[in-house]
């Protein structure tokens, strides 16, 4: 079941169920009028929206109409917690060797882990607003889960129960701020910008066999200016996967139904297969030549995350946004 949110005049959308071909969808308000009200009763409402997602797939309803992604916002507009964490060691292990620094033993065993902005996320097809592109704009793409409610102390054997939905990511990082900001050792704030979110947030049954109930196994395409910056395997190289990440994240407390939890840039060893941002890009220039080529976003710049299937088909839609001046 593929679901998203069309923007309308509230702040939190109206819930449509969208074909599996993204082609067309249906408004569900009648179950649930926004996808946090749908996932705080999931039990209950995951039947019935399933059930028109069937018929809208099998073209038994009248009442769909034509699925424009660039008119939806994120699956959840805004959310009560977003999470984001470092589920990819070898993107950490890159970026600090660019600086001279060795990973910490630490990393390896518990999650890095931050609490980000979620009051308001920025639409997939939206543009990104920054004051000032000397800020360091960088992208991080990556794979986000939406859980029902978590109870405290929740194990990752019976986290996986609580992943409900799937979406991708472009987490905005302002690289140029965050190094400050760390120095204070009270984690991000400012040096963390908006996050957008694919179009569509999908049932886990919809990856397939792409799906093992821990990690995603396709991969994470990412395109700036139309050219190709990576496309890492998003199944490969994964130290910390979603219900390692669940379990941490519900080590003291509960968490609230329509929490997200982000996995972290999505990162290979094999470096071949390129980036899912351009700060990796750059430390393995540092790395390679003593000092980056590759510039952070300017202002006008384009940058798309998207997942495909074995088809060639996009899963979630994509993430299409331009970096833009934010003026007052």
């Amino acid at each position: 079941m593929k679901l998203a949110s069309l923007k309308n005049e509230t702040r939190d959308g109206v819930l449509v169920v969208v074909s599996r071909d993204l082609t067309h969808a249906v408004a569900v308000d009648d179950i649930a009028p926004t996808l946090q009200a749908a996932i705080e009763r999931w039990s209950e409402v995951e039947p019935l929206l399933q059930a028109r997602s069937v018929a809208l797939n099998a073209g038994e309803l009248p009442e769909a109409f034509v699925f424009d992604e660039t008119k939806a916002a994120s699956p959840l507009p805004r959310a009560y917690q977003w999470l984001d964490g470092s589920a990819y060691l070898s993107h950490v292990e890159l970026v600090r060797k660019a600086r001279g620094v060795e990973m910490q033993k630490s990393f390896l065993e518990e999650p890095l882990m931050y609490q980000g902005a979620s009051d308001y996320f920025t639409g997939p097809h939206d543009p990104v607003l920054v004051a000032d592109e000397d800020w360091g704009v960088d992208l991080e793409a990556e794979i986000a889960i939406i859980t029902d409610d978590v109870p405290m102390l929740t194990s990752p054997t019976d986290a996986k129960s609580h992943i409900k939905l799937l979406m991708l990511v472009n987490d905005i990082s302002l690289r140029h701020i965050i190094p400050a900001e760390l120095s204070k050792g009270f984690g991000f704030l400012n040096g963390k910008g908006v996050t957008a979110f694919s179009p569509i947030a999908l049932t886990p049954d919809e990856l397939g066999d792409a799906w093992d109930g821990s990690k995603v196994s396709l991969p994470l395409t990412v395109h700036i200016n139309g050219e190709k910056l990576g496309d890492p395997l998003a199944g490969v190289d994964v130290y910390f996967e979603f219900p390692r990440l669940i379990s941490h994240a519900a080590a003291t407390r509960t968490l609230g139904a329509g929490t997200v939890i982000g996995s972290g840039t999505v990162s290979n060893h094999d470096r071949s297969r390129g980036f899912c941002c351009i700060s990796e890009k750059r430390a393995l220039e540092v790395v390679e030549h003593g000092q980056p080529k590759t510039p952070f976003f300017h202002f006008g710049d384009r940058v798309r995350v998207e997942m495909f299937d074995a088809d060639g088909e996009s899963i979630f839609g994509a993430i299409d946004n331009e970096i833009k001046k934010f003026s007052n």
